[in-house]
């Protein structure tokens, strides 16, 4: 593809960038505390989508690029290959997860039982217009009162165990095989197919999350052939370890992280669609950075949905891997926005050579 020189292209491009500034310096100025504090949501999806955990560099691609979800992740990600790998995290147990929010779409009473936390989910979808004139001392005030019943509230972390591991106990779900094989770095290697299921997680986890969304709404519409049940949801935070330098056999924690993580049930079927083997989780497994609930319940769908054979969309591995990554997409369609002259010209001229 040809491209040619803009006229006055370097004094332009300075000029741009000038307007540019003006543009985001004209309302009233933001700290990157107050994005932090304030958009946890959105600050949760552009670490899930860069593949970086950071909430104040998070916060700071937000403002630098004016709350452009896609930029925001395109400088994250810029900064995030400038870094050395010092270590490699041990393998994480989330069932040590210290919990915020756990429930299960399967059954009603679990150990432990359901943790709402907190959610949309049960909220009136009415705009709250007193917000219009809130202020940060009068929330404040708001969150110290104290409701009946507090008291009681011990402050303990929770902990809870697995639903599916009720489910094993019972014999009603199959065990699946330990993996050991090393981990894919889709970072640091070239994706090929088919593609290790760690590759399939990880390319999940950095897909834009719209688009991930797509693909297992497509599924569950009847182009593919995956439509799970939630075992169970859970947000909370994981410690990350890392080896100890001077013993491998000991490990040190380096920090928590908030993740999300889904578990899907996918019915196996057996030679009559009447019939069911027992239920397994082979296919239906989503962990997301942060408060991402939507996405991670997708990228289960998705992970399910590729262990299955079929012609749809949501079933061909390459189409659903290759066309997820927002940084890939945005970057591909915003590259039309360059010059074009030369391919259109000549274009035009084999049109006006058949039209003549």
């Amino acid at each position: 593809m040809a491209y040619v020189a803009v006229t006055g292209g370097k004094e332009a491009i300075e000029q741009s960038l000038k307007l540019l500034e003006i543009f985001r310096e004209s309302g009233e100025d933001i700290t990157i505390s107050c994005i932090k504090e304030n958009m946890g949501l959105l600050i949760d999806k552009i670490m899930s989508e860069a593949g970086f955990y950071s909430r104040e560099y998070a916060a700071l691609a937000l403002k630098q690029c004016e709350g452009s979800v896609e930029e925001a992740v395109f400088l994250l990600r810029a900064y995030r290959s400038t870094l050395p790998r010092n270590y490699y995290s041990n393998p994480v147990d989330t069932s040590g997860m210290r919990l915020i929010r756990r429930i299960s779409a399967a059954f009603k009473d679990i150990p432990g039982g359901q943790i709402l936390g907190p959610t949309y989910d049960y909220s009136h979808r009415l705009l709250n217009f007193s917000l219009m004139e809130e202020k940060s001392q009068d929330r404040t005030e708001q969150l110290l009162k104290m409701e009946p019943g507090d008291e009681e509230i011990s402050g303990e972390d929770i902990h809870c165990g697995r639903v599916t591991d009720l489910l094993k106990a019972d014999g009603v779900m199959a065990d699946v095989e330990p993996d050991d094989t090393e981990p894919f770095d889709v970072t640091c290697n070239l994706l090929t197919f088919p593609a290790p299921r760690s590759a399939r997680l990880q390319t999940f986890a950095r897909s834009d999350a719209g688009f991930l969304g797509g693909i297992a709404y497509s599924s569950m519409r009847g182009y593919g052939a995956v439509h799970p049940t939630v075992s169970e949801l859970r947000c909370g935070y994981l410690e990350i370890c890392v080896p100890y330098v001077l013993g491998e056999e000991e490990e040190i924690c380096i920090g928590e992280i908030l993740v999300t993580e889904v578990e899907a049930l996918v019915p196996s079927h057996t030679e009559t669609e009447e019939d069911f083997d027992q239920m397994t989780l082979s296919g239906g497994y989503g962990l997301i950075f942060g408060r991402n609930e939507n996405k991670a319940i997708a990228m289960s769908i998705a992970d399910a949905s590729l262990e299955t054979v079929g012609d749809t969309p949501s079933q061909d591995e390459e189409f659903v891997l290759t066309h997820g990554d927002c940084l890939e997409m945005s970057g591909f369609i915003s590259h039309l926005k360059l010059p074009h002259y030369v391919t259109f010209q000549s274009s035009l001229d084999r049109v006006r050579a058949k039209s003549s």
